[in-house]
């Protein structure tokens, strides 16, 4: 039987996990139109099979032969290894959609592969992952970053390398290793030189395609991401620079491109998050008892490519019209208040690949709003967040950014008329990039706001100027990173890594909790 039995072409990719589950993602082989892709699995504890956990899942043609299967009733806070694999099953009429039982059942029960599943190259076929934590006292560790450009033939070692470095901050023999990873923006550069210049763009599927098999197969990152919990969110490289929503509006072309995008995306990143709201693409998490809410900043995002009036740009689509429509910006506000109602002064994490703050100072002029790429391009938006967590006395609101290839940290602060600081306390953290080989052509600390008070880039959250947002931000850093953030009672600690092996960090900053 070993014969039928092939590794999988990519992964396993462990994607969203809690104190009871975990989801668990591969590519398997490809075939002729005329076979059914099914994957295989099969679940160990301390080296022993856990009875009752093998199963087969579908490898649909239409996902790129990629699928997920979720294991449930786990015990938190404890370490599984999982085997995967995959075979193929011939069928008469590539036409026929068919029903997964009537699959399976041309195929002996799945136990009957559990040794040859142990046979399998662990390197290609093995997952490891430990579950979350039902509560914790003494707070977590995860990583995050973003913006990894795959590099050209002599460099795609070098693009690659970071993960190593991130692995050992995972690693089981880690005096605190880190619980999961945030990847929150641009994995893949489907515009490998940007979107006016068509060399190396991908705009077919098998392009797509191609771009993920191409990022999610280097050694380093595909054994980071069998080794601890991925989550992921696009941002515009994995369709095209800048991207905003109208550009599917103007140009048959671009739709058609977006469409092509979104499902690679789909199949690669988005299947094995935890979809929190059916199908639309932004999500919310919990480790133990700290929340997250992942922002989609690129498929909703409405700017008028010719109209300056700001007020009517919208980064997380439009809000909500009466009762019936919820958009995106009023999830997230509902969240951010039910958190506060819930867990108190606890951190609530926001997954932004769009940087919060610090706006660029091109951003400092009107004209320079309407260019920008951020936050500071669609004040409506930005204005509802801060009133919601201004009206709503939501504390230590934690925006994690990517996107600029520089990383920093900016510290928020609130200002009434009167000139009384508010006790109200929020953070942006960006790491950016894993790796970009151009620091010359962007990424320039100085390009960037360090203080908002001083240099007249403060915010109204309030039209009237009753409540005014500012920010100091610093520690920007140019060399490709990662972050690593250390959740503590009365205090995060994030530090910045280079993607060599040096303990020492880059940057260290203690952002107080209130």
């Amino acid at each position: 039987m070993t014969s039928m039995l092939h590794e999988p072409s990519l992964g396993p990719i462990v994607g969203h996990t809690t104190s009871s589950s975990a989801r668990l993602w591969i590519r398997g082989i490809d075939g002729d139109d005329h076979s059914r892709a099914i994957g295989i699995a099969a679940l160990f504890k301390n080296g022993r099979y856990v009875g009752g956990t093998a199963r087969y899942f579908r490898l649909r043609r239409e996902f790129d032969r990629t699928g997920i299967t979720d294991f449930e009733k786990l015990a938190p806070n404890t370490e599984y290894t999982a085997r995967l694999g995959c075979t193929l099953v011939n069928h008469r009429d590539y036409e026929t959609v068919d029903h997964n039982d009537d699959v399976f059942s041309k195929l002996p029960p799945a136990t009957a592969w559990v040794d040859d599943l142990k046979r399998l190259p662990a390197d290609s076929s093995m997952a490891r992952f430990t579950t979350f934590e039902e509560k914790t006292e003494k707070g977590f560790s995860f990583l995050f970053g973003s913006c990894r450009y795959p590099g050209f033939m002599f460099d795609r070692k070098r693009s690659d390398r970071i993960f190593k470095t991130m692995a050992a901050e995972c690693a089981k023999d880690h005096d605190d290793p880190a619980r999961f990873l945030l990847m929150i923006g641009d994995q893949i550069y489907a515009d490998l030189l940007g979107k006016a210049i068509p060399v190396g763009r991908a705009d077919t599927p098998k392009e797509f395609h191609e771009r993920y098999n191409d990022a999610f197969s280097t050694p380093h990152l595909r054994q980071l991401m069998s080794s601890v919990p991925t989550y992921m969110m696009l941002d515009d490289h994995e369709i095209e620079d800048n991207w905003v929503a109208g550009r599917i509006k103007k140009d048959s072309e671009k739709r058609r491109l977006f469409l092509m995008a979104m499902a690679a995306y789909a199949s690669y990143q988005w299947s094995h998050g935890p979809q929190s709201y059916g199908q639309r693409l932004f999500y919310n998490f919990s480790y133990s008892n700290y929340p997250f809410f992942v922002l989609d900043q690129r498929t909703t995002r409405i700017r008028d490519d010719i109209d300056e009036i700001l007020e009517d740009n919208h980064l997380l689509g439009r809000p909500a019209k009466g009762t019936e429509y919820k958009g995106q910006v009023d999830f997230f506000c509902e969240w951010l208040i039910k958190q506060q109602k819930t867990v108190g002064n606890l951190p609530k994490f926001v997954v932004s690949p769009s940087v919060f703050a610090p706006n660029s100072v091109d951003s400092l002029k009107q004209k320079g709003k309407y260019q920008d790429d951020a936050w500071a391009a669609f004040p409506t938006t930005r204005r509802k967040v801060l009133q919601t967590i201004v009206n709503n006395n939501i504390q230590n609101v934690v925006f994690l950014s990517g996107d600029i290839h520089c990383s920093n940290c900016a510290s928020i602060t609130f200002k009434s008329k009167k000139a009384k600081v508010r006790a109200l306390r929020a953070y942006d953290i960006t790491s950016s990039a894993f790796y970009w080989p151009f620091p010359f052509s962007d990424g320039e600390p100085l390009d960037y706001v360090h203080d908002s008070e001083q240099e007249g880039d403060g915010f109204d959250v309030f039209e009237d100027g009753s409540v005014i947002m500012h920010y100091t931000a610093e520690h920007f850093q140019q060399k490709d990173n990662f972050s690593r953030v250390d959740v503590r009672e009365n205090e995060i600690q994030v530090r910045t890594f280079s993607r060599k092996d040096n303990k020492e960090p880059l940057n260290t900053k203690i952002l107080p909790l209130a």
